[in-house]
């Protein structure tokens, strides 16, 4: 079983145009509601590949109820903890000619203390039943920020793999305390952490940092360019398939679902991070949101190239001789 945790969840508005014409009236052809966040995205992905999982997160207000109905209707098994203010909501602008999406965010909610510290009591009841937990996405407010820490700490006293896929203030809390697995879009890292990694050397090295800091596997993904991997102290170059690219919306939980298969599955390196570059892949080609079944991403596995960078893993046989 797998816990997503999400703090920074958002009820997503898309609305469909045949053509978008900024700076003018726009009227929508179409509309469709979801639920949103990375550690929901993450869920839904898991449903698709058969995971079972559970997500934690908040939901408040009237955009809160209509979030609880989707992810019902979705059968995401879920834990709410409620909000006095309001759930955040996005505007998805989608145009169908120029096959494109322009995202706009309602500010933040403000989430409370006590609100925070009921959230840490639903997770480590939780936390008991579970062998992995992901925690994913941006924090709504400091007092969140607080959260991920303790979060990555608990599980880590219980054995738990732990993943973290976060950006923003709380970063380098989340990298300090040291979880089992991370992932991030490098332009998050370079502006979260005020860093440049617009080199090999500079994304080798900071893999090399990660791992100093606890961490066994690490992900720095850039959209649809090559991007680097660390297992242990062994780097990797991946390069994904080519793509017509339509939403890549979602594209990084998906990638990160297709890890966690893995992990769940008991695969080799090898195996999983192909499938997880297939499925992100594949997700960036539809407008639906870490709904890739299996049929989808299998197409694009062969495509996906896995590269060692410097030391190479020794492979010892050891097969009988007799």
């Amino acid at each position: 079983m797998v816990l997503t945790v999400t703090l920074n969840p958002v009820l997503e508005r898309k609305l469909f145009f045949d053509q978008i014409v900024f700076g003018s009236g726009n009227r929508s052809v179409s509309e469709v509601l979801n639920a949103g966040g990375k550690g929901i995205n993450i869920s839904r992905q898991l449903n698709l590949l058969g995971i079972d999982n559970i997500a934690l997160t908040f939901a408040g207000g009237n955009n809160g109820k209509l979030f609880r109905n989707l992810i019902a209707a979705e059968k995401i098994d879920n834990a709410l903890i409620n909000t006095k203010s309001e759930m955040r909501y996005s505007v998805n602008a989608v145009d169908l000619k120029a096959k494109n999406v322009s995202i706009f965010f309602s500010p933040n909610n403000e989430i409370t203390y006590s609100e925070c510290k009921l959230f840490l009591e639903k997770y480590e009841k939780i936390l008991t039943n579970v062998s992995t937990v992901v925690v994913s996405g941006s924090s709504p407010n400091a007092e969140c920020e607080k959260l991920i820490p303790l979060i990555i700490s608990k599980a880590k006293k219980l054995d738990k793999i732990t993943i973290v896929d976060t950006y923003g203030n709380q970063l380098l809390s989340a990298i300090d305390a040291g979880p089992m697995i991370y992932h991030a879009n490098v332009k998050e890292i370079e502006k979260s952490l005020n860093i440049d990694l617009s080199t090999e050397n500079s994304k080798i090295n900071f893999l090399k940092q990660l791992y100093n800091k606890g961490i066994k596997l690490a992900f720095l993904t850039d959209g649809n360019k090559d991007f680097y991997s660390s297992k242990f102290d062994f780097i990797y170059k991946i390069s994904p398939p080519s793509i017509t690219e339509l939403d890549s919306t979602g594209s990084g939980d998906a990638f990160l679902s297709g890890i966690i298969y893995g992990l769940e599955k008991a695969l080799v390196y090898a195996d999983f991070i192909k499938m997880a570059v297939a499925i992100g892949a594949a997700n960036a080609e539809m407008i639906e949101t870490s709904k890739v079944s299996f049929t989808q991403y299998e197409k694009y596995l062969d495509q996906v190239q896995v590269v060692p960078i410097g030391k190479k893993m020794k492979l010892i046989d050891d097969s009988p001789t007799q």
